[in-house]
């Protein structure tokens, strides 16, 4: 295949020799300057004068005096306009999103060099369109058709409103142009304008414009100035496929310029202008997700190793958000690459990083405190970068977690000078930015010393650059906005910019945009997510000027859009031989499922022999198997060396063998990492309300608690709520409490969860009271016992134990004689079920219906508790208590547990048969020959923090 910038260095260098030092060649975009200089130097076969490359921008830029004002400064200008005009004084914060709107239809007038007083005519009724004369008929009808909603007959307060802001549009159009050429600076179409209208002293000969498609009015105005003086020369790009515009929207403006700037090379030339009759293998795939066309990418290349033709095999992205994908699909035979569409910013760890402090600032901060959230401080001190900062901020991390420090405040914070200036408040934009910038300085002179990733470093680099600009713009005063719009503009100016790769552009495979492509024709194409919506891209008409004004006065429409989108897509395959083209058909995720409408139009206009495949995900499912432990050696010598097995340990070997290994014997833990409240530690919390209650405030004499002790606690609520803030203390921020010296910044969930338990309290209490006069035996008290079994044929001894929440003895209302209570508080919502026998207690798996693992707790307690004279030396029967605290309030509710719905009064009738079944469970851990098994209980797993290295 010969390719169009071939034909065109060709015929350079016959028509102007090899001094071509005169000449400029002009593109629409950079990228194929390089391609046609490298054509240049192989047809010439000797050195030669290069001509000078530009592109029309530049060509605009460097006849003009005025410079391209920043974007946002442009914004800022715009809405100085608007208040002065409007005498509306809306604020920037308010107006951003109507000034980019305004911006935009400017650019577009002056681009079409429309003539502005006639396009924002103040048109009050339809007698105004009068004394329109210089329109044509068309236009005319146009016009008509839509002013005709406009009459007084039919006026609503939108149309009212949008009248309004119209009389003003010419005002703003014109006090703003004004504005910015005392600045020296302009918007785009302002300075294109300026240039299309003025003298210009040409540099050079000649300009030879190479693969233009659709040529503004301001570009044509040049176009024809040049043509005049006989120094323009044309070369288009097309095919006469697509050259008939009322089939075919492609050739649609080319069509029209062909008469008015002749072609340079000979329309009659079948090689040049006729490849579509030439033959193609086209192929149409479907894939119903954004990464198994990524993943395609590695087996395209290598099929018929493609990935060996190097710069004539391109990879072309309908949506560049595939790029960060794609680049990890690339396979290792692919020697070089060469990508034209940047590495999107936002997707790099530097822009989570400024977000994260952007909200620690914004939203973190607690005025009304004077403190920061934990939550946002904890996201700041969990990025990556923050190691960058200070090696504190691990440190104080860690602290900030221990101790549940839920508000912290600036001396908490202040660790060194680095977190001091990371959490030091700012009273303005201007301090803000500022601190930004020192904070990105900050992370990459340690990130230069310790990690020499190029894109980290660029990425780095980028975003200082991007905060440099606003803060220049906030310290002038020309962005005055609030805080939460400078955000808003920094979110979108992340989302909009790229960090380009560096690399040869004239080697190896080619992976870009579709803008990239114009000009450019390869032998191997592979386009992806060529959908509608993606291509044509970005075909809305947001506009304050309605589509039919725009039309009758030949302004930028739908219609061009498409019809530019349509020449990219035919110009991009017309000289290729092999194409693949990959939609994504699926509806989900926002995705409408179509292929392009050119896919389309190309399966219907052409007489193409179009192969249609299908992409699926290359995925097997695996069925994994659950995991056996073998007690070897190592494992034997740990359980060798176990001297204490708590009930808890008992009921995780019952719940899954695997799940005891883990935890007792690989000795590996649960990983928290959270610092909310969760039902573990709402139950902590309440445990330790409860102890400080029955050891501070309850502790009668002889441990005797009364009916009158009781009634006064219950009268004196903020008591309650002052043992609470203690337990909150010990228990959730980790600090010692010192009464009133102590105040407690508590959150939403806290606050909530602290009221709930001052009841729960409350309701204990109040259950005491009806059992008053008891005597308190002991509080958050261990019990232990020696327990005797046989392990691997021969006798082995463990202790076994634990904490108990309350040891109380009352007087049994049924036999009026004392007992002993083993009292184990619960404080979730669950209700206990009744086991039927002991059997239902020893159920493998675990009966997690009835709690099973509630019963040989509490069980196992009262039997130590029972049998040893260090607990119970005056031999009392002693009954196990689950005092479930939500449900204490039911009629006749009594805690001690029952099995086959008989309460046991006292556990001695149940010693030997439970004994036994402890004995034949300790038994199986300790026996060297019985592995380590997975449950049979899948519900087991879906709360099991070992579930992903089992592998069930």
């Amino acid at each position: 295949m010969k390719k169009f910038l071939e034909y065109v260095a060709e015929d350079i260098l016959n028509k102007y020799g090899t001094d071509l030092s005169k000449i400029a060649v002009v593109f629409p975009n950079k990228r194929a300057s390089m391609f046609l200089n490298e054509q240049l130097a192989i047809k010439a076969g000797r050195p030669l004068w290069s001509p000078a490359y530009i592109t029309i921008s530049d060509f605009f830029r460097q006849h003009s005096s005025l410079l391209i004002g920043d974007s946002i400064k442009l914004i800022c200008e715009i809405h100085k306009s608007f208040i002065e005009c409007t005498n509306i004084d809306e604020s920037l914060d308010h107006f951003y999103g109507w000034g980019q709107l305004l911006l935009a239809d400017f650019d577009d007038i002056d681009k079409n060099m429309a003539d502005a007083s006639n396009v924002f005519k103040n048109i009050k009724d339809l007698h105004e369109l009068d004394d329109i004369s210089y329109l044509t008929d068309e236009q005319k009808e146009i016009l008509h058709k839509f002013f005709s909603n406009f009459t007084t007959d039919n006026k609503s307060e939108l149309k009212k409103r949008f009248l309004q802001l119209w009389c003003h549009f010419e005002d703003i159009y014109n006090n703003y142009k004004e504005r910015l050429r005392k600045q020296n600076i302009a918007y785009e179409g302002m300075l294109y304008r300026d240039v299309a209208q003025q003298t210009i002293n040409y540099k050079y000969d000649k300009y030879l414009f190479v693969g233009f498609n659709m040529v503004q009015k301001v570009e044509q105005e040049i176009f024809s100035n040049l043509q005049k003086e006989h120094k323009a020369g044309f070369y288009w790009d097309f095919d006469s496929f697509y050259m008939t515009p009322k089939t075919n929207e492609a050739g649609h403006y080319i069509s029209k310029y062909l008469k008015m700037f002749p072609n340079e090379l000979d329309l009659s030339d079948k090689e040049i202008y006729d490849n579509f009759s030439s033959h193609k293998n086209i192929v149409y795939a479907n894939a119903s997700t954004e990464n198994i066309q990524a993943r395609y990418v590695s087996d395209w290349l290598k099929e018929h190793d493609r990935y060996k033709y190097g710069k004539n095999t391109a990879i072309v992205l309908c949506d560049e958000s595939l790029l960060p994908t794609i680049i990890h699909c690339i396979p290792k035979e692919v020697d070089c690459v060469n990508i034209t569409s940047g590495y999107p910013l936002f997707q790099t760890p530097v822009s989570s990083f400024v977000l994260q402090l952007l909200d620690l600032k914004l939203k973190g901060f607690s005025s009304n405190k004077d403190r920061y959230q934990l939550s946002y401080v904890i996201q700041v001190l969990s990025h990556p970068y923050a190691q960058y900062i200070s090696d504190k901020c691990s440190e104080l991390l860690a602290e900030l977690k221990e101790k549940n420090i839920y508000y912290p405040t600036l001396q908490i914070l202040n660790k060194d000078e680095y977190t001091r200036r990371l959490f030091e408040l700012q009273n303005d934009n201007n301090a803000l930015m500022q601190w930004l910038m020192d904070i990105l300085k900050r992370v990459a002179i340690n990130i230069n010393n310790d990690d020499r990733d190029p894109l980290f470093q660029e990425s780095i680099f980028r975003m200082y650059t991007l905060c440099n600009r606003l803060s220049e713009l906030v310290c002038s005063g020309d962005l005055d906005v609030d805080s939460i719009t400078l955000q808003k503009l920094i979110v979108q100016l992340i989302n909009s910019t790229s960090i380009p790769f560096h690399g040869e552009p004239a080697e190896g495979i080619q992976v870009m945009g579709i803008l990239e492509t114009r000009n450019l024709d390869f032998d191997h194409i592979l386009i992806l997510s060529c959908n509608e919506g993606n291509m044509p891209k970005g075909i809305t008409d947001s506009s304050f000027i309605p589509y039919s004004i725009r039309k009758a006065y030949e302004l930028t429409t739908v219609d061009n859009k498409v019809a530019i989108y349509a020449y990219y897509f035919y110009n991009l395959i017309q000289r290729a031989s092999d194409v693949t083209i990959v939609y994504n058909n699926s509806t989900e995720d926002g995705h409408t499922g179509e292929m392009s409408r050119f896919m389309l139009q190309l399966l219907t206009d052409g007489n193409f022999n179009i192969k249609r495949i299908s992409l699926k995900a290359d995925q097997q499912l695996i069925y994994s198997k659950p995991k056996v432990i073998v007690k070897d050696e190592a494992i034997a010598c740990a359980l060798d060396a176990m001297n204490f097995i708590s009930p808890t340990s008992i009921n995780r070997y019952m719940r899954c063998p695997l799940q005891f290994y883990y935890y007792n014997i690989a000795k590996i833990k649960e990983l928290d990492d959270t610092y909310e409240m969760d039902n573990r530690m709402f139950g902590n919390i309440f445990h330790d309300a409860a102890e400080i209650l029955y050891r501070k405030y309850l502790n009668g004499e002889n441990r005797i608690i009364k009916k009158e002790t009781i009634n006064n606690i219950l009268k004196n609520h903020s008591l309650i709520e002052r043992i609470v803030d203690e337990a909150f203390y010990n228990i959730y921020f980790k600090q010692e409490y010192n009464g009133k010296d102590n105040k407690i910044f508590y959150n939403g969930l806290q606050l909530i969860n602290r009221e709930v338990i001052i009841r729960y309290l409350k309701r204990l209490i109040e259950i005491d009271l009806s059992l008053a006069p008891f005597t308190i035996v002991g509080i958050e008290n261990d019990v232990y016992d020696n327990v005797t079994f046989i392990a691997n044929g021969c006798e082995r001894k463990i202790c076994i134990g634990g904490r108990i929440d309350r040891m109380d003895k009352i007087v049994d209302t049924e036999s009026n004689t004392e007992k002993i209570r083993i009292v184990d508080y619960k404080t979730g919502s669950s209700k206990l079920k009744d086991a039927k026998s002991l059997e239902d207690i020893f159920m493998r798996p675990l009966n997690t219906e009835i709690h099973a693992d509630y019963y040989l707790q509490i069980m196992l307690y009262s039997l130590i508790v029972r049998t040893n004279k260090k607990y119970n030396n005056s031999n009392l029967p002693v009954s196990p208590a689950l005092l479930f605290i939500q449900h204490s309030s039911e009629e006749g509710y009594n805690p001690i547990i029952s099995i086959d719905k008989k309460k046991i009064n006292d556990i001695s009738e149940f010693i030997p048969d439970f004994m036994d079944n402890i004995k034949a469970i300790l038994s199986e851990i300790f026996d060297k020959s019985t592995p380590f098994t997975h449950t049979t209980e899948k519900k087991t797993c879906i709360n099991c923090p070992y579930a992903r290295l089992c592998g069930y």
